[in-house]
């Protein structure tokens, strides 16, 4: 089953949606030194307009595939870097320690879900996010 997150007035509301998507996921950073490997249902696909998004991609904004933590294999090492979000969560951004690529995104708030940045995907033709988040905070571009 895959669901829909809207984001209402703080809290997340769970809707059903009919369309089950089942991929094999792969990817890697920059330079190929971390890789990846997925084959579950995507949780929630989104592009999030925060500020810490925007800071940590270096982006307008950053888009996510989320999927159950336990079905990524990462091959290669990477580095974290932990910070709090604007609502309490510790946020943790896993990254190439040669390139620097982003990779993975982990919340605390929802430990059953890894994040993986769709930029990283091999083949991401697929990508479609559910919710623009933050939304207020969207750039001209």
């Amino acid at each position: 089953m895959w669901y829909h997150y809207n984001f209402n007035g703080g809290f997340w509301n769970k809707h059903q949606r009919e369309v089950v998507l089942k991929l094999d996921i792969s990817g890697h950073c920059l330079c190929g030194s971390v890789s990846f490997e997925c084959n579950a249902e995507p949780i929630f696909q989104g592009s999030c307009h925060c500020d810490d998004c925007r800071r940590s991609s270096g982006s307008l904004y950053g888009s996510f595939v989320f999927v159950p933590a336990e079905s990524v294999t990462i091959t290669g090492q990477t580095q974290s870097y932990q910070h709090k979000s604007d609502r309490g969560s510790t946020m943790t951004k896993e990254f190439c320690p040669t390139c620097g690529s982003q990779m993975f995104s982990l919340n605390t708030h929802f430990p059953e879900r890894r994040g993986i940045r769709a930029g990283s995907i091999d083949d991401a033709s697929w990508f479609n996010p559910d919710a623009y988040l933050y939304d207020c905070k969207i750039l001209p571009h």
